[in-house]
């Protein structure tokens, strides 16, 4: 354990870990700027930021992840058990997926046999662990698509927003949250609001927007899994989901779902993953008709929109 910052570099360039926990407030150094000296220090470690849920660090902590770090864990809030409880097991778990990256997969994917598809009319992605970096690159690759899509990441309240605005900002559409009855509209992307599963359902004006506060879904609160329920059942064949990055298996469901209904589910590929959980058990369903790494997935997509560029 290190008290602070400078602290946190000598220790890392001394004992080499696997992952870090890496607190955004301390004494001497304060993470962020201990945060390029670590991964300098011991290069291909994970970074973990760990920070309060504050607009302030929530904006800081999505900056970490453009610059390296590869996951964030909020703080628990002061006098809560349940909070707590919920900080242990949630840093935990992504230690020992951060720790596990590194162990390439024995488990054989099958990729599903393509066939004439029509042309998707909605796009939904989903990701956690390593995917905002990734949603970046994505979003600018799709730059001009004209296709409405949906975003569940793994976020809790006041990163969503923040992220939103990043994501229009690299794809130059608009994005934001999502919110509830809103119409869907070609050429805009909407994000699960942290706290809430976001999914969409039919309407006379066409499709809206519908958030709810249900049980989460492997543990997580936005989930991938009910966004794909329900995008499938209003888009059937239209649909092409993107499961990207992400520990767990959130998604995987959902892709069975979005196959039932005529749809295409692609997935990123191991190598370019910062942890192959959620695309690995989409692939390993054998549903998916791609596994591609990251800088080809936008191509794929407009490939399959009919908009190359």
């Amino acid at each position: 354990r290190a008290a602070n910052g400078q602290a946190a570099v000598a220790e890392t360039a001394r004992l080499r870990p696997d992952v870090v926990v890496l607190d955004l407030e301390m004494p001497v150094m304060d993470g962020m700027t201990a945060l390029p000296l670590i991964l300098a220090a011991h290069p291909g470690v994970k970074v973990i930021i760990a920070s309060t849920l504050s607009q302030r660090n929530a904006r800081i902590s999505l900056e970490a992840l453009t610059q390296g770090a590869h996951d964030y864990v909020p703080k628990p809030q002061s006098g809560s058990l349940a909070t707590a409880q919920d900080f242990h097991r949630e840093l935990a778990e992504k230690v020992t997926a951060l720790g596990r990256a590194e162990t390439p997969s024995e488990t054989p994917v099958r990729v599903a046999t393509s066939a004439l598809r029509q042309p998707p009319k909605m796009l939904a992605i989903g990701g956690s662990t390593g995917a905002p970096p990734a949603l970046l690159s994505l979003f600018e690759a799709l730059r001009g698509l004209d296709l409405p899509i949906l975003l569940t990441q793994h976020m809790p309240a006041g990163f969503t927003a923040l992220l939103a605005q990043q994501l229009a900002r690299a794809g130059d559409r608009p994005c934001t949250e999502g919110e509830d009855g809103e119409r869907v509209v070609s050429g805009r992307a909407y994000v699960a609001p942290g706290g809430f599963h976001m999914t969409v359902a039919r309407s006379e004006a066409g499709p809206v927007i519908r958030l709810s506060q249900d049980a989460p879904e492997h543990f997580c609160r936005p989930a991938v899994d009910p966004m794909l329920r329900g995008a499938a059942e209003v888009y059937g064949p239209g649909l092409m989901a993107v499961i990207l990055t992400g520990m767990g298996v959130d998604g995987a469901e959902g892709c069975r779902a979005v196959a039932d209904r005529g749809g295409r589910c692609i997935v990123q590929d191991e190598a370019t993953s910062v942890v192959w959980g959620m695309p690995g058990a989409a692939a390993r369903t054998g549903l998916t008709e791609a596994v591609l790494p990251l800088n080809r997935i936008g191509d794929y997509v407009r490939n399959a929109v009919g908009a190359v560029r």
